[in-house]
């Protein structure tokens, strides 16, 4: 067994198409050496800002021999299928086999391959890998465009006639990530010899760009090459990367007395960005320590990367870290010195557009809200913000402690930001500049947070505002998204959610049911239907089917959602499907009894009943014609089974009744444990099928009985479990 080591050295891979990469080169090569009948032990892959790496080790040396038969014709065959069969396989007649079958002597054509080399197959491999392997983005380099007026291959290579009526074939340019350097590809410690795009594979790479720019010659093996590449100052392991940058940013912010904002995404682009990665810190100007921490912080990480610190109180402190590529002998002086110019001339772009923003209120920028499209069929932003005022105000009035006025202020202040420089600039700070800007308004602190807080949640792990006003404007914010963008048939599609709506709706749950809120969601979505439902021209709506199309949706999301935490998604359908459900504080107290009565002996007996007693009803419904849901008679009831097992439902129903109008469903659940014993007892004793059909049609009743008493509580036919339908 024999270890494969490929290197691709290339000018600087961006760091959010490394980790893809590098599991595409991993998944390629494996895939192709399978493909050959070469299996291996393990494979795996690492990547640097440079370089692509992939180890597969324990691969044979050579692939297994190969023994093939093909079964031809009887030797006793027309002539014609014989020549055929021999032509198919490129023998001769005295080359394959004659053998006796049940079916006569047949001719059998026996190929005994030899395996190839596996540096063989590798030198295959290796460049159709990396011309297909797949990039977000790409760039074509190596042979040029091919000449006006060229003749064209179906691959794109361009055919040309030189002096001397000489032909020659141009490839097509490989379109690359970045160009590529190298290529090192080793098996079992010898050169695996290819050339690509003018490139001759070897067992040479390249160190640090700056630190160790020469070759680095000789590899033998994956261990070789890693201790190579170290003294060559590059890290190959990207998780070496990461752990070197957080050990040394903790240690230099603890010297200062300062701590380290955690941010592993952040260590995750700067390991990313840098082979050899060194941590320096920096100062920020105190002129501009007067800025909203959010804009010191979004300057700093998603345009220059650095790490922000924060002093003993928690603090913003006026210090960052950057990530440099280098050691230098001045100990980054230069370096830091240079990051911080940038950092100032960044902040004094930020710190203008702070200065002039204030300079207006921002009620004063809602008009140019109008200027700004929300959806080509649906109108502007302006025409949002007022369903929204409306919205929340009214959502707002439904919920304990929220003032109404002040989510109705708060809906048409909302989306003002956009209009303003500093937002423009860094579109990460809408909301957030929201806030600063109505407080400097004397807005009332209410409305402020709610401005930032209503964009929340973004996703399933992010925070859940809890502030009545702020949940309204939220709410209302993501319904109206919803209700107008299913109006115009803008759902989502498989994994397509080009609106985010999916994200919307989990929003609107989590806002409902962390904050207990008591919402009755199909008179908001009503609500919201009819807000400003003038569509543009040759836009229809139903208002009914959005609405309807809109609370299946949510149904949808919440099995998703509950899912997660355990909760069985055929549960939420029975209680959904049944009652219209659409409080979801309710629905999910309501999912909870149900399954804990299903988890007992009595709520699995009575499900066992429930799927019986429905698919007999539902066989002879079919078979007759005719259905079986009015109320038994009281004259055809004789057996003593029948008259216990109609009582019980009869009490069962009216106690269940009264128990969900008030909402205990746990005691709901309890008064349908009683019938197990009746409907048991019937299920024994009683033929439903007897040859008198008065008697029959009246069984058949009862048995319809069990149905709707328990679809009172659930729709039954939708659990899932044991005696299915």
């Amino acid at each position: 067994m024999a270890e494969l080591l490929l290197e691709l050295l290339s000018e600087e891979i961006p760091a959010r198409m490394q980790a893809r990469a590098a599991e595409d080169l991993k998944r390629l090569v494996t895939a192709k050496l399978k493909e050959a009948g070469l299996s291996f032990d393990k494979a795996e892959a690492y990547v640097t800002p440079r370089r692509l790496a992939l180890v597969v080790d324990g691969l044979p040396k050579k692939q297994p021999d190969v023994t093939e038969e093909r079964k031809g014709p009887r030797v006793d065959a027309p002539d014609k299928a014989i020549q055929g069969f021999l032509r198919s396989v490129g023998l001769a007649r005295n080359q394959v086999e004659a053998r006796e079958t049940p079916k006569g002597k047949v001719l059998f054509a026996v190929e005994h391959r030899t395996g190839r080399p596996t540096p063989d197959i590798v030198a295959e491999i290796i460049p159709e890998v990396i011309r297909k392997l797949p990039w977000p983005k790409s760039m074509r380099w190596g042979w040029g465009e091919p000449e006006a007026g060229a003749l064209l291959n179906e691959d794109g290579s361009t055919l040309r006639i030189e002096g001397g009526g000489k032909l020659l074939l141009d490839l097509p340019p490989l379109r690359w990530v970045r160009p590529l350097h190298g290529i090192l590809c080793l098996f079992d410690s010898a050169v695996v010899p290819f050339t690509f795009n003018g490139i001759d594979a070897g067992d040479s790479t390249a160190g640090h760009r700056f630190m160790a720019p020469g070759p680095i010659k000789d590899v033998t093996d994956l261990a070789d090459y890693r201790d190579k590449l170290r003294a060559a100052y590059v890290m190959l392991r990207a998780a070496q990367r990461r752990a070197r940058i957080a050990e040394q940013a903790d240690e230099l912010a603890a010297a200062e007395g300062l701590t380290v904002r955690p941010d592993p995404a952040l260590v995750a682009e700067n390991a990313g960005l840098v082979e050899w990665p060194v941590v320096l810190m920096g100062d920020i100007d105190p002129a501009f320590m007067d800025l909203p921490p959010e804009v010191l912080t979004t300057v700093m990480r998603n345009h220059q990367k650095y790490f922000a610190l924060t002093d003993a109180d928690g603090a913003l402190a006026p210090r960052f870290l950057l990530v440099a590529n280098i050691e230098t002998s001045d100990k980054g002086k230069q370096i830091v010195a240079g990051n911080e110019r940038v950092l100032r001339a960044r902040l004094a772009d930020a710190k203008f557009f702070w200065n002039q923003d204030r300079k207006r209120t921002l009620e004063s920028r809602v008009a140019a809200l109008g200027d700004i499209v929300f959806h080509a069929k649906l109108g502007k932003m302006s025409g949002k913000v007022e369903r929204i005022q409306t919205l929340a105000a009214e959502i707002g009035a439904r919920l304990s402690g929220c003032d109404p006025e002040q989510a109705r202020r708060a809906g048409l202040l909302c989306k003002a930001d956009l209009t303003t420089e500093m937002v423009g600039e860094f579109p990460e700070l809408q909301g957030i500049m929201g806030r600063y800007y109505a407080l400097a308004d004397g807005e009332p602190r209410e409305v402020a947070d709610a401005i930032t807080e209503h964009y929340a949640p973004l996703g399933p792990d992010d925070r859940c505002p809890t502030a009545p006003v702020s949940v309204a404007v939220a709410m209302a914010d993501k319904i109206d998204t919803l209700i107008k963008l299913f109006a115009i048939e803008q759902k989502p599609t498989g994994s397509k959610d080009p609106f985010a709506l999916r994200r919307a709706a989990l929003g609107v749950i989590r806002l409902i049911l962390e904050n207990e809120l008591r919402i009755p969601l199909r008179k908001i979505f009503s609500q919201a239907d009819f807000l400003h439902a003038e569509m543009p021209e040759g836009v229809a709506w139903d208002h009914d089917e959005v609405v309807d199309d809109l609370l299946a949706f949510f149904a949808d999301r919440l099995k998703v959602h509950l899912r997660e935490k355990g909760v069985r998604h055929d549960l939420i359908s029975a209680v959904f499907a049944l009652t219209g459900e659409d409080d979801l504080v309710r629905l999910l107290a309501r999912v909870e009894a149900l399954g804990a009565f299903l988890a007992s002996d009595d709520g699995e007996h009575l499900l066992t009943a429930y799927k019986r007693a429905a698919n007999i009803v539902r066989i002879e419904e079919k078979r007759d014609g005719i259905p079986y849901n009015e109320a038994p008679v009281a004259d055809l009831i004789r057996q003593d089974e029948e008259k216990e097992l109609h009582a019980s439902l009869a009490a069962a129903a009216k106690a269940s009744s009264d128990l969900l109008a008030g909402e205990d469903f746990a005691g709901a659940m309890s008064e349908l444990a009683k019938l197990r014993g009746p409907v048991d007892r019937f299920f024994d004793e009683v033929t439903v099928n007897c040859e008198e059909p008065k008697l029959r049609a009246n069984r058949l009743r009862l048995l319809s009985e069990i149905r709707s008493t328990l679809d009172r509580v659930a729709d039954f036919s939708k659990i899932e479990g044991v005696g299915g339908a």
